[in-house]
């Protein structure tokens, strides 16, 4: 089994650079909003927590975490993915409930 690196060029970086995870997941949240399907994101996390938060993260909302990025930053890939779930504004580590889902999509 051969592993892929991560594409070098994203179509979105977010710095988290100094951030603690749970600041770095509201802004990643944020930043993401809008971007489209299949987007590569770069995330520059320096938070030591970061090449754990981060493929949890993506489990839990759906996304695809591509892993880190060679390089001499500490920078991790994700994809985004169609029908990932949506979390929290105020608490992006929680997925919305259901009936939450439900009138932000109206």
């Amino acid at each position: 089994m051969t592993h892929t690196p991560p594409p070098a060029e994203p179509d979105l970086t977010v710095d988290g650079t100094g951030l603690l995870c749970v600041t770095l997941l509201l802004r990643l949240r944020e930043q993401i909003a809008d971007a489209p399907t299949d987007s590569v994101v770069h995330v520059i996390a320096t938070d030591p927590a970061a090449p754990l938060d981060l493929p949890a993260w993506c489990h839990m909302t759906g996304h695809t975490y591509l892993g880190p990025v060679p390089g001499e930053r500490p920078v991790y890939a994700l994809r985004l993915t169609a029908g990932a779930r949506a979390t929290r504004p105020d608490a992006p580590w929680h997925p919305l409930r259901r009936q939450q889902e439900q009138l932000r999509s109206r």
